[in-house]
């Protein structure tokens, strides 16, 4: 594998989070920025959506703020992310979102062709996360440009950790050489998925990092608990026991029975602290029939995006991911990124990606351990000097992993890329011309990296 430096659950509205991103153009049909601008520009296209996933939002704001000028060709699937996963594990079911997803693509063709009359070539087009089928678009439309492709979940992969198997999967893996074949490089969030790709895919790891409103959340719950403790005495201002939040889909790489087994555990210790658990999904019915006798946890099936960074930094413990299952063993997720930016003490299970990328930000219990989970809650809700001490590593951790400092990688290599900022060459989408043009296929090459092996 060529490699690089190493370094929002909700429906949807019509005020999407893309539309107030500073400098975003939505199916912008050109831009207002002057041809004589050095800086490289980026093009983000497809049919992602900012506000339900977040990583895509963080790249374009990491991006902007490293020096780029971050332009979007942007048309949102509405479709949840529950829905979009099983598209990837039944590829057939996408004829059900044909009539939706080919209007969709037809005024991204429009666009990006409108877009670079006005424009010229971008230095490089960024495909979204689950950009599976957009990336195919945008290497038939961009011909000669390089193509960056945030690859954060491998089809294959994830239905072989929801249990499938046999041609399935194998059809998934195709979908995914497909996708990776499109791209000039490929970006993955941690080594062991860059270990899933061939030794000549040109590939990038870039953490996931955490949005920017994460890190306000923590920074206005720290200011409302700061005048808390002026108006009233501390012994009473402190709830009997800190509080724990989880967000997710129930996933079995989340591991969310051994979170209702820990709880069970805890209960049998005395310990009832109040739990609020976000989300639904494929382990979700488990999870209710573990804990039906405890009564010191509040299910919550959906929390807005704009509201869920709030919620979580009113807690005290966040709860990463504790399976055991191949896809959980590779992963560091966005939870864990966005609660310590939220200013929460984070538990998560002990893997080589998550102590590669957390350090101490973290405290690590063995995966699949419910009573290590038990003993670590245990020691948090009893000990406040350990409680303070996790959150305050959290909160150094988190400060690795702001939009601009995981994207600053992606921004130096674009910012290499040869005849980036050239403007006025073949239209969008015109293969004929491209195919024609030397000067373009030699600019995708050029591109491509040559970097050492990982």
């Amino acid at each position: 594998m060529k490699q690089f430096d190493e370094s929002r659950m909700a429906h949807n509205t019509e005020a999407d989070s893309t539309m107030a991103r500073a400098n975003a153009s939505t199916g912008a049909a050109h831009s207002d920025v002057p041809q004589h601008d050095a800086r490289p520009t980026v093009l983000a296209f497809g049919t992602y959506n900012a506000r339900k996933h977040p990583r895509v939002g963080i790249l374009i704001d990491g991006l902007r703020k490293n020096g780029c000028i971050v332009e979007e060709v942007n048309h949102p699937l509405r479709l949840s992310t529950a829905q979009r996963v099983e598209i990837l594990q039944r590829p057939w079911k996408l004829f059900g979102f044909a009539w939706n997803l080919l209007r969709l693509w037809l005024s991204l063709r429009k666009d990006a062709r409108a877009w670079v009359r006005a424009n010229g070539r971008p230095a490089a087009v960024l495909v979204g996360y689950m950009g599976h089928f957009d990336v195919l678009l945008a290497h038939h439309l961009f011909a000669g440009v390089p193509i960056i492709l945030d690859h954060l979940i491998f089809a294959g992969d994830t239905a072989q950790d929801r249990g499938a198997h046999g041609l399935k999967v194998r059809l998934l893996q195709r979908l995914d050489r497909w996708a990776i074949n499109a791209a000039t490089l490929v970006l993955v969030d941690t080594e062991e998925h860059g270990r899933m790709l061939k030794p000549s895919d040109a590939s990038m790891v870039v953490p996931v990092g955490a949005p920017e409103q994460w890190y306000e959340a923590s920074q206005h719950e720290a200011a409302q608990q700061r005048e808390a403790v002026e108006a009233i005495k501390a012994a009473e201002a402190r709830k009997s026991l800190p509080d724990i939040v989880f967000y997710g889909l129930y996933t079995p790489l989340q591991g969310t029975p051994i979170i209702a087994q820990a709880l069970q555990r805890l209960a049998d210790r005395g310990l009832r602290p109040h739990v609020t658990m976000v989300g639904n999904g494929q382990e979700y019915q488990e999870v209710r029939r573990l804990t039906r006798q405890l009564g010191n946890i509040e299910y919550r099936s959906w929390v807005e995006p704009e509201q869920l960074p709030a919620l979580v930094a009113t807690h005290d413990i966040a709860l990463g991911i504790f399976s055991t299952t191949p896809k959980g063993l590779r992963v560091v997720p966005n939870k864990v990124y966005q609660s310590m930016a939220a200013g929460c003490a984070v538990i998560t299970s002990d893997t080589a990606p998550q102590r590669r990328m957390l350090g101490d930000g973290v405290v690590y219990v063995a995966a699949g351990d419910a009573d290590a989970l038990a003993d670590a809650l245990e020691r948090l809700l009893r000990q406040p000097e350990a409680l303070e001490h996790a959150r305050l590593h959290a909160a150094a951790a988190a400060r690795r992993f702001t939009d601009v400092t995981v994207a600053r990688p992606l921004y130096e290599w674009i910012a290499a890329l040869p005849n980036g900022n050239i403007a006025g060459i073949e239209e969008a989408g015109n293969t004929d011309a491209a195919d024609d043009s030397s000067d373009a296929e030699n600019t995708a090459d050029a591109a491509r990296p040559q970097m050492r092996t990982a």
